[in-house]
């Protein structure tokens, strides 16, 4: 069965840019009503004023992911603003691009806190609205996607932090999707691989300014707006894992069915940019 998406309303967190923004344009364009969040109000404006203005139904609520309130005052925003909200997209998060002995606890809290429990947190509020709901066209009460990652699957090197926490993500989305498969609500787990964001920018920053580790060259990294579609798609025929790339999804599978090989794979290439590192820093 085909959803159709026209007045249903998704409140998305991390959507003042990247995969977030693009996600809020093609929902958008898709016929839903969308309530954007982020820190940066700025970058919400845009967003909001952008889908306005080509007969678009949008609003903003600035907040903060890591304060446990502000996911709940996401919801209410959607319900005051639009009176019913159908799903929720969980994307904010970030990355840290540091080996493991670097992180500072402090550095660990936040990471895991805005990545996942922040996400857990919408997932659940979001869950126990729907199901006070009445199935849509006798379909479901809603749908919670979270945009998890490829390296969910993997742990990559220099990213510990960021892949357990994806890796997280995936889990409990996939247990989540269980429990609610009979009660008509839909949990969706996005899997993006390497994406033209601010995020390996964020992670070069709080990472001192260096990169030191595998990195998805220029030319393969896909557009925002390609994750962005394959929600949309996701959101009108849910189904439990988005992937944008099916030969990385095999190839993660691959993995999974030979770990040695996997870790083989991974330390070669570790290796390769390690000893890059040292040579650019003797230059």
């Amino acid at each position: 069965m085909t959803m159709n998406l026209s007045g249903r309303t998704i409140a998305i967190t991390g959507a003042s840019s990247g995969i977030g923004r693009a996600t809020a344009f093609a929902c958008a364009n898709a016929g839903m009503n969308v309530i954007v969040a982020a820190r940066r109000e700025d970058e919400l404006k845009s967003v909001v004023d952008s889908i306005r203005s080509t007969g678009g139904r949008a609003a903003y609520v600035v907040m903060d992911v890591s304060n446990p309130h502000d996911n709940a005052r996401l919801i209410e925003a959607a319900l005051d603003h639009f009176g019913s909200i159908y799903s929720v997209f969980a994307n904010a998060g970030y990355g840290i691009e540091r080996p493991v002995l670097t992180y500072t606890q402090a550095e660990l809290d936040d990471i895991f806190r805005v990545n996942f429990w922040a996400s857990l947190e919408l997932s659940r509020l979001a869950a126990e609205r729907f199901l006070k709901q009445e199935p849509v066209n006798g379909g479901k009460r809603g749908h919670i996607l979270v945009c998890s990652s490829c390296v969910s699957k993997i742990g990559l090197p220099n990213y510990a932090a960021y892949s357990a926490t994806k890796a997280l993500q995936d889990h409990f989305a996939r247990a989540m999707r269980v429990e609610l498969a009979d009660k008509g609500v839909a949990v969706s787990s996005v899997h993006p691989i390497g994406t033209k964001t601010e995020f390996f920018d964020t992670a070069k920053r709080l990472s001192g300014g260096k990169r030191i580790s595998i990195q998805t060259p220029e030319r393969f990294k896909q557009p925002a707006e390609t994750v962005a579609n394959a929600v949309v798609r996701c959101l009108r025929k849910p189904r439990g894992e988005v992937w944008t790339s099916f030969s990385m999804r095999a190839m993660l599978a691959l993995g999974t069915l030979a770990p040695s090989f996997a870790d083989w794979m991974l330390l070669r290439r570790h290796r390769q940019v390690t000893a890059r590192g040292l040579e650019e820093g003797r230059a």
